[in-house]
């Protein structure tokens, strides 16, 4: 049975500049971009026996990309206590919520076991710049989920 959207007249896509990243019960401050989750799975080829003139395919091992996370430098030092523990047992799970553009939460993937590869604390200052300090860092994951218990909310009305 088809499932039916709480929002049938919605027809376009989500803006993908609203969104939040939260860990332990709190969002980061200042992300400000967030590289996108991708999973990609070996392609294996074989033949049967009793039919040697087509080939057939299936899945094999499935792998999750890096995400890449930036955010503008605050006093905020999460990020840099978490590379500091740099322990293979401190992976954490994280969420990336997109909004729709009423602020209302409308997709929600769950990041799975994650760990810092690549951490810069600071960019490369310049005294002639007008530009915000950003990190960046690269997570690492061993997946990610949907949450499907986020549903798309009906949207507000414009005003006339």
């Amino acid at each position: 049975m088809a499932e039916f959207s709480a929002n049938a007249s919605r027809f376009d896509p989500y803006k993908n500049f609203r969104f939040r990243v939260k860990w332990d019960g709190r969002y980061v401050a200042g992300a400000s971009t967030v590289g996108g989750i991708k999973r990609t799975s070996e392609v294996v080829t074989h033949r049967e026996g009793s039919d040697p003139s087509r080939v057939r395919t299936s899945r094999g091992r499935t792998g999750f990309e890096a995400i890449t996370m930036e955010r503008g430098v605050t006093r905020d030092a999460d990020f840099e206590r978490w590379v500091e523990q740099g322990s293979d047992r401190d992976r954490r799970d994280f969420v990336i919520e997109v909004f729709n553009e009423a602020g209302q939460s409308v997709l929600a993937y769950k990041v799975l076991r994650a760990w810092i590869s690549d951490y810069q604390a600071v960019p490369e200052l310049d005294a002639n710049a007008h530009a915000v300090a950003i990190q960046r860092l690269t997570l690492q994951n061993e997946g990610w989920e949907r949450d499907y218990s986020v549903s798309e909310p009906s949207e507000p009305e414009p005003e006339s």
